[in-house]
């Protein structure tokens, strides 16, 4: 059995095996010191764009890809996750050293980037399992901190002005979610009918901007193996400019039930395991990032529970057709029914 955090690879799953000998002798031309006895392994975590360790030269590293097959538009831009870790290394948010990008798909078959591989802990249980009390309440204090940090960015200080549109993210996000699944649709999810017309009509009057994560979770993060620390921030496909409380409301939402990869917070003792509750946890965020409170903080729940059901909808779409990151994949229609009764039970459970 695995040490708790302990990050594993698989063979390449027959679906995302590559042409190692093109990758290996493109990636000798354009990085430094990579060698020709390169290895290829695959992480098993991961829907989206399937994730590949290379060891060459006694160095190790990662590549990202789009997954094969059909998508949707403006889905898997791993130009735009290469572009923004590439950017953040002027800043103090923690982030893999982005080492190269390739838009020639007549390398492996689809855009591609490398980093470099940060070693630590990745821990999916949101439990924290390994860590004693101290130690989780330390990782979360960091974790916290951070996302203040990503979201106190001065994003046209480090060219990304036009990363985003500035203003009216939350009613496009409505509109782009309420499309992808829409396009992705197998069956009639009647909760997620239902909050596809609430969401537009409830909009919260505050208008901030600044660069938004899109998926943070414990499971995003590298854990210094030798302390309770964020060393690396991962997983920027869904990072934008947008509202910062939409990220705020993504790590609430794993209070409110299971959120598949997220966890589920509401089954853990907070208090005994040393973990924030939902309260806390926002308190901290309000300190860290200088606000004195949040108004109508439930709908950036509710928002974020809506746009993570359509995400699975998406990777159960896509399991059907044959061509998602995982096997699990399959397991996801059933998430997405259940993502968004959660979603909806929140409009009457805390706004009546």
């Amino acid at each position: 059995m695995s040490e708790p955090g302990q990050v594993e690879t698989t063979k390449v799953t027959e679906v995302h095996k590559i042409d190692e000998a093109a990758l290996a002798k493109y990636l000798k031309i354009h990085i430094t010191g990579f060698g020709s006895d390169m290895t290829v392994r695959q992480f098993p975590v991961g829907q989206s764009n399937p994730t590949y360790q290379l060891t060459s030269g006694g160095r190790r590293y990662v590549l990202r890809k789009k997954p094969p097959g059909t998508l949707l538009p403006s889905a898997h831009a791993v130009d735009r996750e290469f572009r923004v870790i590439s950017s953040l290394k002027q800043t103090d948010v923690p982030v893999p050293p982005a080492l190269h990008l390739c838009q020639d798909p007549d390398v492996i078959g689809t855009d591609f980037f490398i980093m470099e591989m940060v070693e630590g802990r990745v821990f999916h249980d949101p439990g924290l399992p390994g860590l004693s009390n101290l130690e989780r309440s330390q990782y979360f204090d960091d974790y916290i901190r951070i996302l203040a940090a990503i979201h106190a960015v001065d994003f046209d200080n480090i060219g990304l002005g036009d990363f985003g549109r500035p203003n009216g993210y939350l009613e496009r996000q409505v509109t782009r979610w309420s499309q992808q699944y829409e396009a992705s649709k197998t069956e009639d999810i009647p909760a997620m009918d239902r909050i596809i017309d609430w969401l537009p009509k409830n909009l919260p009057a505050d208008t901030s901007t600044s660069l938004v994560h899109g998926d943070y979770r414990p499971g995003n993060t590298i854990t210094c193996a030798a302390e309770p620390r964020v060393a690396a921030i991962l997983d920027w496909e869904l990072s934008t400019l947008g509202h910062p409380l939409a990220d705020l409301g993504y790590c609430c939402a794993a209070y409110h039930g299971k959120i598949s990869s997220i966890g589920d917070f509401s089954l853990l003792d907070h208090v005994a395991l040393g973990i924030p509750t939902e309260e806390e946890f926002v308190a901290k965020y309000c300190e860290y990032s200088g606000r004195s409170k949040i108004d109508n903080a439930v709908y950036y729940v509710i928002f974020s529970l809506f746009r993570s059901a359509a995400i699975i909808q998406g990777v159960y779409k896509r399991g059907l057709d044959g061509n998602a990151s995982s096997d699990q994949a399959l397991m996801f229609g059933e998430m997405a029914k259940a993502r968004a009764a959660t979603a909806w039970a929140q409009t009457w459970l805390r706004l009546g």
